[in-house]
């Protein structure tokens, strides 16, 4: 038996993937492993013996059972079940008789992240290879028993069929022994299922986790118990960076039963800085003594820092010509702006925003074994693992998640920097910790969406006609943090740019000359962890984009719808490419013609009211959903109060596979959206958030929900996903509206009611 080491010697190409398929232990297993272990062993062999531990993907049992492996984390979106419902139909299973299982970490799943939308759009081709390739291998058993030519037969509802009759998934399982291996090539040369021939992607069906999610036997992080374990809750420091522990005195809290002390905690990787655990018998003893026990510190150097210090930084800064890095660089924007007969300039800015999971941020750590056991969930676990390890002073392979449902993860818990506290408590109390957040611990350690500040200026010819936009844009970025090595130089050579800090700023119109810089706000990044928040870059980046868009289609005379479906032209690197983008910025600009003619775009509204537009591709270039979305708001000019009274969005995401899931997500979205574009925002106060509930931080209440009206686009296209870039565009069409409605064009996010009163006060437009 080779070992992995030994192939790798032998300068075997381990980087490409074969398809295992073998009977072990009376169950069917299919996998995915490197070519070189296909090639040296036995798909039997390879799986019993787990030389290289391969992914298996799903399994088949004797009761013709399917039981798909889900190496994503579900908060929400029935991530399993779309999963689950790519391999099934490419499979050809029964749906009653598939199930799910959420996985821990472990090398053989490879990378582990979910979130930016990749799930379905990562997934979709190797999953439906994975199917296919079982597919056949099911066939081909049966036509032996038959007699038959393969090519007869196919596969439906849990059986081959064959010109001779039919046999269950189960009885094959039984009765054949299973031993083939499909190698990269003709793993790519399986013949897929065209969207004609889909049974079960793009129906409507009940997410396979809802009954435990209803029943109440669905499990998050929050409540798993372990034996021996003990409680801390952690005293979070006054600054992010640089605070350090004084003093600490519980006096307070020794006369409380249960009470079982303090830990300091000491991080060798330096994430944590200034940390106290307390630990206690009960949940309800360690709230208490949180509150008893008293931390003098030494705050770090940015506890001083306001919101107002970081926005004006982002207005140095985006004022600034030899600030940042290009990211966009298309004709000559200079001599656009030189030979301009006239010219607009405009400022867009938001304020930090918050995630607010329901479910607070919690971790369960144990050693046992040599290992150290991290029970929580998590969305990027192939991130968190090695900062556990790096705090722990171990190798990552002695750091498994187990993972659970999350109550919520908007970005949030990507980088699970909050499992490092609950890991530390327990190497230093010597025991199972389980390490709760109250809603304001969670919230005074969120990964704040950064306040953000943008710079437009449009240029024009002679008559007006548009000839160039200029573009920089200021903000803290959650990538050069938490994840460093996804920063791509940029265009300039000058150094990187944050992808998640920048992608909408390369949008899909084709414009005469076209120029964006990316800039990190440096006090924004030492004040605070900036995060990533649903949407992420794009939900600040294309507020502002597309409202001046509106701003610029005015200057220059044009209807803004018109002026946008005639920069969506698909030319040049604007046509898109396969198989992400096809059709590239035609098909935004269908979904906004579809649009049109879904609101009766132009018709007469009530006094005050207005309806605006929006065009956006999100979340990345890579992978855009197209989206058209029109707000009909209205706008008390007493008050200042703007109403939504209505969304109405189109939306190309290619093929659908759960329609039930793809529309919970977008409605979401638009919530969410209207939320962050009309409430919810706090500000830096003392180098800490102001706001630590929901009390003072107000999101999007009940009575304020819009009606929605949502057209998904009948696509045959690859499937992209829709868990972020219904946010998007919501923010700008209200904007837009609000601009159609009254008159006055709102800058920052969010708009509040003061915010449009001085507007019509001072008739800034």
């Amino acid at each position: 038996m080779q070992s992995m080491k030994a192939l790798k010697q032998k300068g075997i190409n381990l980087s490409r993937r074969s398809f295992l398929i073998g009977s072990v232990s009376s169950t069917l297993m299919m996998a995915f492993a490197p070519g070189a272990l296909a090639a040296s062993l036995s798909a039997k062999e390879s799986l019993q013996e787990k030389v290289f531990s391969p992914t298996i993907w799903f399994e088949i049992d004797q009761s013709g059972q399917v039981l798909v492996n889900i190496a994503k984390s579900e908060m929400g979106q029935h991530v399993g079940t779309a999963l689950a419902r790519i391999v099934a139909d490419e499979l050809g299973a029964d749906w009653s008789r598939v199930a799910i299982h959420h996985v821990d970490t472990d090398p053989k799943w490879g990378f582990m992240v979910t979130g930016g939308s990749w799930s379905i759009f990562t997934s979709f081709k190797p999953l439906s290879q994975a199917g296919a390739a079982g597919r056949m291998a099911l066939i081909d058993a049966a036509a032996r028993i038959h007699g038959v030519d393969p090519a007869q037969c196919d596969t439906e509802n849990g059986f081959v069929i064959t010109p001779k009759g039919q046999i269950d998934f189960g009885d094959l399982v039984q009765t054949v022994t299973f031993d083939q291996v499909f190698d990269q090539e003709t793993l790519d040369q399986l013949p897929l299922k065209q969207k004609a021939n889909y049974k079960l992607i793009g129906t409507d069906f009940r997410a396979l986790d809802i009954p435990a999610k209803t029943n109440g036997t669905a499990t998050y992080g929050i409540d798993v118990e372990i034996d021996g374990m003990v409680y801390a809750r952690p005293i979070v420091p006054p600054t992010r960076y640089g605070s350090r522990v004084i003093k600490v005195d519980d006096s307070a809290a020794t006369s409380l039963p249960g009470y079982l002390g303090y830990e300091i905690l000491q991080d060798p990787s330096n994430e944590l800085q200034g940390w106290v655990s307390v630990l206690a018998e009960d949940y309800y003893t360690a709230l208490k003594v949180g509150n008893a026990v008293k931390v003098d510190y030494e705050a770090g150097p940015t506890a001083n820092v306001t919101e107002e210090d970081i926005l004006a930084e982002g207005e140095r800064q985006v004022h600034d010509p030899d600030s940042g890095f290009l990211f966009v660089k298309e004709g000559d924007v200079e001599q656009a702006l030189q030979q301009a007969e006239s010219e607009i300039n405009s400022l867009y800015r938001t304020n930090s925003a918050l995630h607010f999971a329901l479910e607070p941020l919690n971790a369960t750590a144990l050693f046992r074994d040599g290992t150290w056991h991290i029970h929580g969930g998590n969305q990027w676990q192939s991130l968190t693992i090695p900062s556990i390890a790096a705090a722990l002073e171990v190798d990552p392979s002695q750091v498994i998640i187990h993972q659970y449902y999350l109550g919520g993860g908007f970005g949030r818990r990507l980088w699970g920097d909050y499992m490092i506290p609950a890991a530390l408590t327990a190497k230093q109390f010597g025991k199972p910790v389980k390490l709760l957040f109250t809603r304001e611990d969670d919230t005074r350690f969120d990964q704040v969406r950064s306040p953000s500040v943008s710079r437009f200026q449009a240029s024009f010819d002679a008559g007006r006609k548009f000839s160039g936009m200029d573009h920089a844009f200021s903000a803290g970025w959650p990538s050069l943090d938490m994840a460093p090595s996804f920063m791509p130089e940029s265009l300039d050579k000058k150094g990187k740019i944050d992808p998640f800090s920048a992608s909408g700023a390369d949008h899909w119109y084709t414009m005469p000359s076209h120029r964006a810089r990316a800039i990190n706000n440096e006090l924004a990044q030492k004040t605070f962890l900036p995060g990533w928040l649903r949407s992420v870059g794009q939900g600040w980046i294309v507020w502002g984009l597309e409202s001046f868009i509106d701003e610029t289609a005015h200057h220059a005379g044009v209807d803004p719808l018109e002026f946008r479906l005639g920069m969506l032209d698909g030319a040049g690197h604007q046509a898109g490419k396969a198989p992400e983008s096809v059709g590239g910025a035609t098909r935004l600009r269908h979904t906004l013609e579809l649009l049109r003619e879904r609101i009766d775009y132009g018709r007469e509204l009530p006094a005050d009211e207005g309806i605006g537009i929006s065009a956006t591709a999100g979340q990345e270039r890579t992978m855009p959903a197209w989206i058209a979305t029109a707000a009909h708001v209205h706008v008390d000019r007493g008050t200042g109060r703007i109403t939504v009274k209505k969304v109405t969005m189109v939306v190309d995401a290619g093929v659908i596979v759960h329609p039930d899931g793809a529309l919970a997500q977008l409605e979401g979205s638009v919530f969410w959206g209207t939320s962050l574009a009309l409430h919810e925002s706090t500000e830096i106060q003392d180098g800490e958030v102001k706001d630590l509930n929901l009390h003072t931080y107000l999101p999007l209440r009940m009575n304020e929900i819009p009606e929605l009206d949502i057209e998904l686009v009948d696509s045959e296209e690859f499937p992209t996903g829709l868990g972020e870039p219904g946010v998007i565009g919501v923010a700008p069409a209200i904007g837009n509206a609000v601009f159609n409605a009254v008159g006055v064009r709102l800058r920052d996010l969010p708009m509040r009611p003061q915010h449009v009163l001085d507007a019509l006060a001072n008739k800034v437009s």
